[in-house]
């Protein structure tokens, strides 16, 4: 029987049985790969420095809207920034799209004044949404960059 696999008489080959499981194999690997580098970039959103808490972990089960303001009083809605004033009519557009009650997360940098951020906070309730929630970082945990 010669090296290249199983012959017949004539000497044509018979089909191969067996499933190459090798390339698909270093597609997987890839994939991971890829999924392992792009997920910690998918939760870091716009930076901010959050103030401490002693309160627990939020738990919710449907995607809420995140409403930022960084270090520099910047606005952001997820991470697309809000031009000053805009901040009602986006949330008035994002309040009809949705039909469940969606949930606010409001981050607000340490640095803000109390002022800026509550002034934030009552736009969002003058938009509708009941459903409002202060982000901060766990007492003793490092800041995210």
């Amino acid at each position: 029987m010669a090296m290249g696999g199983p012959q017949r008489r004539g000497g044509r080959r018979m089909p191969m049985a067996e499933i190459n499981v090798t390339p698909m194999v270093d597609v997987m690997l890839v994939l991971l790969i890829i999924f392992m580098v792009t997920a910690p970039l998918l939760v870091t959103g716009v930076p901010v420095d959050l103030p401490d808490s002693k309160a627990s972990a939020l738990k919710s089960d449907d995607t809420p809207v995140q409403v930022s303001l960084n270090g520099k009083g910047e606005l952001f809605i997820d991470e697309l920034r809000i031009e000053e004033g805009g901040l009602s009519a986006k949330l008035a557009a994002i309040k009809t799209a949705r039909t469940d009650e969606a949930r606010v997360y409001v981050r607000a940098d340490r640095e803000l004044d109390y002022g800026k951020v509550m002034a934030v906070v009552g736009e969002i309730s003058a938009a509708g949404f009941k459903k409002v929630a202060l982000v901060s970082q766990p007492t003793g945990s490092k800041p995210r960059s």
